[in-house]
């Protein structure tokens, strides 16, 4: 597939349609042009962040609406937020997302998780890792060169074939006013990904996303209700659909401290989904904040050396950012620094 067609989407924080971030949607809009797209907004998705908070069933409808429409070849999400599982009783109540659903590619991260989720729910492969607002809006000259690599990838090809550690980590940017416009973020040697423990090589399609997402999707905690809902349209996958994946977790820009990771990380062991999966990928964390306690916690919570671990993936919020798709067939390969995908 060679994508020409874009809708924008905002299924989550509607930040997109806020004044105070007009300077990076002409820049994200006019790179998109720069890179041979057509580009579509989606009807609510710069309706701002008051409107789109009270209205979830906006956002569900412009996601209904991408699908919908034959023209578009991909569906890229603005940004992440706190809420995108309030779209549930909208997209599944009557089966409102699987009477439209069609291949697309969708791309998003963070709190999309529970998007991505959805999708999977129907059985539509998607791409995690990337977003608007944060990668092709960046304020830098140009999108990020890692990360740019990856979503050219994506359009040109509709597949990703392989992934290779950044060469380089960036402290995140603090000032995103217009007076940022041009300017690098520093950057620094990365280490390439880190092998943390068992088998170097292990294989099976990749599922997964923001750990703190999945962590309120079971146990709630943010939202009055959350978990609730969630278990009502069974979004978290069950056990033996998690069997034989890969599972993927990144950490959000929250920073969760290493007590935090460590309660969320044994839920997931609580649910059992270390005793089924062939193998847990990590993402650098933001910063590499409490990188080193975060691998210490995961080796420690897992409990188990032959459990294979391959952690500093430049996925989700650190940047810059690959693209990984889920539910492709992915063989990882920690000896020559590299996780490739199935056609």
């Amino acid at each position: 597939m060679n994508v020409k067609k874009i809708g924008i989407v905002s299924l989550s924080s509607g930040i997109l349609g806020e004044d105070f971030i007009a300077h990076e949607l002409e820049l994200g809009l006019w790179r998109l042009e720069e890179l041979g797209q057509e580009v579509v907004i989606l009807p609510n998705a710069l309706k701002g962040l008051d409107y789109l908070d009270q209205h979830p069933e906006a956002r569900a409808q412009d996601m209904l609406d991408a699908f919908s429409d034959p023209s578009l070849d991909m569906i890229l999400c603005a940004i992440g937020g706190l809420d995108t599982y309030r779209l549930l009783p909208h997209l599944f109540a009557d089966d409102q997302l699987k009477k439209v659903l069609s291949q697309k590619i969708f791309l998003g991260f963070s709190d999309t998780t529970a998007n991505h989720l959805m999708l999977h729910k129907l059985g539509l492969p998607t791409f995690y890792g990337q977003a608007f607002l944060p990668d092709v809006c960046e304020l830098a000259p140009d999108m990020l060169p890692y990360t740019r690599s990856y979503f050219e990838e994506l359009l040109e090809k509709g597949k990703i074939e392989e992934i290779h550690p950044s060469p380089l980590w960036y402290q995140e940017r603090e000032d995103f006013s217009p007076a940022g416009l041009g300017k690098s973020m520093p950057s620094h040697p990365n280490q390439g990904f880190l092998h943390l423990q068992g088998p170097s090589t292990f294989t099976g399609p990749i599922l997964g996303g923001c750990l703190e997402s999945l962590y309120e999707i079971l146990a709630g905690g943010r939202f009055p209700g959350q978990a609730e809902l969630c278990q009502e349209y069974q979004l978290f996958p069950s056990l033996e659909d998690w069997t034989g994946k890969i599972l993927l977790l990144e950490t959000s820009e929250e920073k969760p401290s290493p007590e935090d990771f460590e309660k969320m990380l044994r839920k997931l062991k609580d649910y059992g989904l270390f005793d089924v999966v062939t193998g847990l990928l990590f993402g650098k964390p933001q910063d590499q904040a409490y990188m080193d306690d975060y691998h210490h916690i995961l080796r420690e919570v897992i409990d188990n050396p032959d459990f294979p671990i391959l952690a500093n993936i430049n996925v989700g919020h650190a940047t810059p950012r690959c693209i990984i798709p889920f539910g492709v067939e992915a063989q990882v390969d920690a000896g020559d620094q590299v996780i490739r995908f199935q056609d």
